[in-house]
């Protein structure tokens, strides 16, 4: 085994690259390659662990005699073999390790999970409230209709992205405010108050106990009766009934989102971060105060609208 390659395929991962073992599905980082062990880092747990050189050696070895079946690794062994599926001498096709046929690319592998799509939730969120931001500064103060068709497109994708992520993090936050709020109990944070409410949202029972409560107080079937949407459509189906004899069809036209690029969004935001470093002190002071300023006209704006209403 060639362990300055594999030294160099790790050196060479963008930062934010993760590596996901095959089968206790642990993601991971790599933190440094050294001269006698690779040190990682668990995503889930912050834990670091280092990865000795000779323990690689051991099982390259065993990779001589022939293929290993990545779902017979110990735990302890899942992450020497995913890192060891990044150099140019092995090759993992997600289900088994072995000496490479030919000479792999280096830091290629199943089991890496690049950058953007290793962030969570939340990084996801800030990210894409980050470029919305960013490009709603760049457009300025001009109403949707009088933008170009390119930038339309951008705002309405960042705004959908931004829309749907928040959602799905709300709904998480929600089932972890539920745990710390009491009955009647209230919680103040800095933006606002939220309190836990019960809401009661009905079902009907089945047919027949539904039928059988009609029945004992005399009211008739039909008055609970109606036309079942999923039985009509066998109907049509299977008879010459036409669609239009037994449906109003009001026909709704809306933008759907098709696709996103990730990438391009990815490569904006680290453009974004150069940008930021490469500001001289005295610019990051000026940068700080026009913040300080906005927010403080928002303030102001906001307390005159309530002031208002």
């Amino acid at each position: 085994m060639d362990w300055y390659d594999l030294r160099e395929a790790c050196d060479g991962l963008e930062p934010g690259t993760e590596l996901v073992t095959p089968v206790s599905d642990r993601a991971f980082r790599i933190d440094d390659a050294l001269e006698d062990r690779i040190v990682i880092q668990f995503v889930d747990s912050g834990h670091e662990r280092p990865l000795h050189r000779e323990q690689f050696d051991v099982l390259a070895d065993q990779l001589e005699a022939g293929p290993i079946p990545l779902s017979e690794l110990p735990p302890g062994v899942e992450p020497y073999a995913t890192v060891l599926s990044l150099s140019v001498e092995h090759v993992s096709d997600g289900d088994t390790l072995e000496r490479a046929p030919r000479a792999a690319v280096a830091g290629e592998s199943p089991h890496l999970v690049s950058p953007e799509e290793a962030r969570t939730s939340l990084e996801r969120v800030h990210d894409d409230a980050t470029l919305l931001a960013d490009l709603l500064e760049r457009l300025g103060p001009d109403q949707p209709s009088s933008l170009d068709t390119e930038s339309l497109t951008d705002l309405y994708v960042l705004l959908s992205d931004v829309q749907r992520g928040a959602d799905r993090v709300r709904r998480s936050a929600s089932e972890t405010l539920l745990e710390r709020l009491g009955p009647g109990q209230e919680l103040h944070g800095r933006f606002g108050t939220v309190r836990r409410t019960t809401r009661d949202r009905r079902r009907p029972k089945d047919d027949d106990v539904v039928l059988d409560a009609l029945d004992e107080r005399g009211i008739p079937h039909e008055w609970v009766l109606g036309v079942d949407p999923d039985k009509l459509d066998v109907v049509l189906a299977v008879t010459d009934l036409e669609s239009d004899d037994v449906y109003d069809v009001e026909q709704q036209v809306y933008v759907q989102k098709t696709g996103v690029d990730e990438g391009e969004k990815f490569s904006r935001l680290q453009g974004l971060a150069d940008r930021l470093d490469e500001l001289e002190p005295a610019e990051a002071g000026r940068l700080d105060q026009s913040l300080y300023d906005d927010l403080t006209d928002l303030e102001q704006r906001l307390d005159e609208a309530l002031s208002a209403g």
